[in-house]
């Protein structure tokens, strides 16, 4: 697990610059603005490791400290994650 999610439970991986991230968080927030689950924002570009790890692969989505997705959210596959509890 390298999800740095305190205790949110969505995190998405995103990068500065990049549309398709934009458009992920937006779709997140909506989503659990909806279900009243948390997430979180995370920059690959501020930790190295990170970059390295997921490169040009933004956004990643990861629930529950597991990859969801990535490049694309899809909302109903993401509501569906969050209806399942850890």
């Amino acid at each position: 697990m390298i999800a740095h999610a305190d205790d949110a439970r969505v995190v998405v991986y995103t990068r500065q610059g990049c549309h398709l991230c934009e458009i992920a968080e937006q779709q997140v927030a909506e989503v659990c603005a909806a279900t009243g689950d948390t997430w979180v924002r995370v920059d690959i570009d501020d930790d190295p490791d990170l970059r390295a790890r997921f490169t040009e692969q933004v956004p990643v989505t990861f629930v529950d400290g597991a990859q969801h997705d990535f490049w694309r959210v899809d909302p109903t596959r993401l509501q569906k994650a969050l209806a399942r509890r850890r």
